[in-house]
């Protein structure tokens, strides 16, 4: 690029960057007010928590534990039939727990021993007030009411068969700040526990189920079974997106990872197959249970779309299957951000759990676009600006294919004189005007599909950013000009009315890869001869050219403003490596004598272009032979 063209790249950073930081006093007093409205919310669900937290727990047990009136005793008794041993932990009141760090806060309901809801501190969703408004609100998972984590233990001599851990009132009983355990009690010494602790700074917890003294009451040839319901909360704006990207993720023992399908109701079967991991995973956060020292000895995976107007984005479940060999089973529970270098530190390819694909595609987002990208952080802290680094990259590395499509071009121009006179002679023979146009290409040596390399070679580029943006937290909530979250689409503007495949929101970033893609075509279409097609078909391909970009305007609408922002950015660099290179680099009066010179060779047979050429005489021979049949039929 000479002096003038990086003059011109520099005055735009410097216009991206002086835009940022005019935006940015008034992102502050948004960001005021919103924290305002969160101090207010987290009062609200601290006077909660707190009223839940003065409920008392009726002390109750076998033996060790005093049962407080004759009525109590009464009730264990007549609970002895359903529950078995357990019987003196199925009265009591429920209760409220909380464990939390600089990063979660956790709650955790004694009936069940279970987690009740997990807040995020450092992470929030948002919602539209009834003007489009942005609010944010405190995101939390695994909250749902619905919800349910219960073991089914297979106790001898109930009626169902198994007692179910979620109809049980735990003893709760801290250890320090970082850690409790629930312990239900069935008789003498003999307890079912489980054991929660957290560090500070993690999204995990450290999860152990003991089964103290059971070996008697509980039944050796009958699994212990987790049924984990989560009922997945709408947390992202584009919750078309966030459906697409919701499923269960899991991960067999000695295989790969996989996942049920994202789009429609499944249920996967893992029966009596060793899995290390199940996750129950939204777009960009995820409910991970880990098993550590041995495998869970079986799972069943199922998803459930729901409604579009549903509270609820989807509803996932486990069924996951525990050895009955083993009297602690320890587990890590991750409840988080899907952030790759946290997960990858867990091991077990957790990481995988981040929808950037599979195969050759998945793998160039994971240890090429990805680090690519925190390299570019690391440098430019704008996220949009980081977009437009990579887009130069892209275009950089891909420019001698470029050079090669407009030399091509260049070489088609040149040609265009000659052209137009067999346009003009052979203007009511179309087949027989293609022939000629392939005549005159093959004997100047000029390749009419020369450009199409580059098209060809960049979208394995487009397919991987497609699944890149939707999938990297990084991005999620990130602003760069008037987008709001470049995860998701930009809403320069709502209309006051919803347009059938397109929506409410209008993506400007859509709209200008548009009109910058129609700008591009047009000046490439100038450049190039179609004639050869004949009349009709040039016409037509000239109209699909226009009408493409308008068709894409209703699908892109709700791409991620990442996406499209990169797209926005590679049309622009697209124009000015096409004028840049035209006008001072390919020297146009070389092409012609270049193009002289090969008329002058002698032609080899065979080749592409000499196959096609056949392929159109046999076509037209085709064609003559049915006017004559129709002429004979008329006679």
């Amino acid at each position: 690029m000479d002096r003038n063209t990086l003059i011109g790249f520099l005055l735009i950073f410097g216009l991206l960057v002086t835009m940022q930081l005019v935006i940015a006093p008034e992102k502050k007093k948004m960001e005021a007010a919103q924290q305002a409205k969160l101090d207010s919310l987290r009062q609200l669900e601290q006077k909660k928590a707190d009223s839940l937290t003065t409920l008392q727990v009726l002390p109750v047990g076998n033996d060790t534990v005093r049962v407080d009136s004759q009525a109590q005793v009464a009730q264990v008794g007549q609970l002895a039939g359903q529950f078995g041993p357990f019987a003196a932990a199925a009265v009591g009141q429920e209760k409220v727990e909380v464990l939390e760090n600089d990063v979660i806060r956790i709650l955790f309901t004694n009936k069940g021993g279970r987690i009740r809801e997990v807040e995020l501190k450092q992470h929030f969703k948002v919602q539209l007030d009834s003007n489009h408004k942005e609010i944010k609100l405190p995101l939390k998972l695994l909250e749902d009411e619905k919800n349910h984590f219960e073991y089914l233990l297979p106790v001898a001599n109930v009626p169902a068969g198994t007692v179910s851990s979620e109809q049980l009132f735990f003893q709760a009983k801290k250890e320090g700040e970082n850690s409790i355990v629930f312990s239900a009690n069935a008789g003498g010494a003999s307890a079912f526990e489980q054991v929660y602790t957290i560090a500070p700074g993690s999204y995990g917890v450290k999860y152990e189920v003991r089964f103290r003294g059971l070996e008697n009451t509980l039944k050796q040839d009958t699994p212990v079974r987790l049924q984990w319901i989560d009922y997945l909360d709408k947390l992202e704006q584009n919750h078309q997106y966030e459906v697409n990207y919701s499923t269960v993720y899991y991960k067999p023992a000695d295989d790969d990872y996989d996942y049920c399908s994202c789009t429609s109701n499944d249920e996967v079967k893992k029966s009596g197959e060793k899995m290390k991991w199940v996750a129950h995973s939204n777009q960009f956060f995820a409910s991970v249970l880990l098993a550590k020292d041995a495998p869970f000895s079986g799972a069943t995976m199922t998803t459930e779309t729901v409604g579009k107007d549903d509270a609820d984005l989807k509803k996932v479940s486990s069924e996951i299957s525990f050895p009955t060999d083993l009297e602690t089973f320890a587990m890590e529970l991750y409840v988080g951000p899907k952030d790759f270098s946290t997960l990858r530190a867990y091991g077990s390819e957790l990481e995988d759990i981040i929808p950037f694909g599979q195969s050759i595609m998945g793998s160039a987002n994971r240890w090429v676009i990805r680090p690519l990208f925190n390299f570019l952080m690391s440098l430019v802290g704008v996220k949009g600006i980081v977009i437009l680094l990579l887009t130069l990259i892209v275009k950089l590395l891909l420019y001698p294919l470029t050079y090669k499509m407009l030399y091509s071009q260049a070489k088609m121009a040149a040609l265009k004189p000659q052209l137009a006179g067999i346009r003009e002679k052979l203007k009511d023979d179309p087949t027989q005007l293609q022939m000629e146009t392939m005549k005159v290409y093959r004997e100047f040596g000029v390749n009419p599909l020369g450009g199409c390399l580059p098209v060809v070679i960049q979208m394995p580029v487009w397919l991987a950013l497609y699944r890149f943006f939707p999938a990297s937290i990084e991005f999620r909530q990130a602003n760069f000009l008037w987008a709001t979250d470049l995860s998701s689409y930009d809403a320069a503007f709502w209309l006051p009315f919803e347009i059938p495949f397109y929506g409410q929101h209008v993506s400007l970033f859509t709209l200008l890869w548009v009109v910058t893609t129609i700008m591009y075509t047009y000046y490439n279409m100038q450049q190039m001869d179609m004639g050869g097609m004949g009349g009709a078909n040039a016409q037509m391909m000239k109209w699909m050219q226009y009408l493409m970009p308008v068709f894409f305007l209703f699908f892109f609408n709700r791409f991620a403003s990442g996406l499209t922002c990169y797209l926005v950015f590679s049309n622009v660099l697209n124009i000015a490596q096409t004028l840049i290179t035209k006008k001072w680099i390919i020297d146009h009066d070389k092409i012609k004598l270049k193009l002289e010179a090969n008329r002058s060779k002698p032609k080899k047979k065979g080749g592409f272009q000499a196959r096609l050429e056949d392929a159109m005489k046999q076509q037209k021979a085709i064609a003559a032979q049915r006017e004559q049949a129709a002429t004979k039929k008329k006679k």
